[in-house]
């Protein structure tokens, strides 16, 4: 199951279950328009590439489009959603966060997704002002971005002291020109992007904190390590002390 951690999978386990709590929220508020099943929720995942998070949400009973830019992610979501068996819940659009308002009407989406993009976008502010106009009033927002302070600690652990350095004192977080990021943010910056677009900051989260500073060996030797390593990232994601180290931020927001 997606769900529960194996093999490669704590680098999405802490943020699918905070997002799947989120969902059973917003599903227990009432989704969709009147004349729906209010049960059933009407997700955006932007920039969903081949379904890692679209297709188990489906499998939850939510309608789910993903607009993604490449062909080639799009047809391996096809398929992924075929052998998961929910391609009548998925459904694949071309798109980018640019366009989004050309495959997406206004305040339809009661939840958006949009984890490592805002990373690569040209311009954040405007992709998160197009979210916020296809969340309807009351919807929540997923993000999940790289984290400005924990790559710098990264960059340190690993002996690149000079990248960490560099990953410090640039205004984007970047840690040089073989950086493959054009941008990082901090819990602050992209706060205010967010209030920027007229959304409002939920829960913040810091997603691995120490999975990646532990030596994998320790997880793969040990049979309970992965399953207690999830439990420590999961107990440590909403503590604030911990944030600044994060490989990741993931901040649910919300448009009242």
């Amino acid at each position: 199951m997606f769900d529960r951690p194996r093999p490669g999978s704590l680098r999405t386990a802490v943020v699918w279950e905070v997002l799947k709590e989120a969902l059973e929220r917003q599903a227990a508020m009432g989704g969709g328009p009147a004349e729906s099943d209010e049960a059933v929720l009407h997700v955006l995942d932007t920039g969903g590439g081949t379904g890692t998070f679209a297709v188990p949400v489906a499998r939850l009973g939510h309608c789910v489009t993903v607009a993604e830019p490449s062909p080639d992610a799009l047809a391996a979501l096809d398929r992924r959603a075929a052998e998961a068996g929910v391609t009548d819940l998925v459904h694949g659009v071309q798109a980018d966060t640019g366009g989004l308002l050309d495959v997406a009407e206004p305040e339809s989406a009661d939840v958006v997704l949009c984890h490592g993009v805002l990373e690569y976008v040209d311009d954040p502010a405007a992709a998160l002002a197009n979210i916020a106009t296809v969340l309807r009033r009351g919807g929540t927002a997923s993000l999940l971005t790289a984290n400005r302070h924990g790559t710098v600690l990264a960059r340190a652990v690993a002996g690149h002291f000079a990248e960490a350095r560099g990953a410090l004192t640039d205004p984007d977080g970047r840690w040089g020109d073989a950086d493959p990021l054009p941008r990082r943010f901090t819990v602050e910056g992209l706060s205010r992007l967010v209030s920027s677009a007229g959304l409002r900051v939920g829960a913040v989260h810091g997603i691995r904190i120490f999975s990646d500073l532990v030596p994998g060996s320790l997880a793969d030797t040990d049979p309970g390590a992965a399953e207690e390593l999830l439990r420590l990232e999961r107990a440590a994601a909403e503590q604030p002390a911990f944030h600044a180290i994060a490989t990741q931020l993931h901040l649910l927001v919300h448009r009242d």
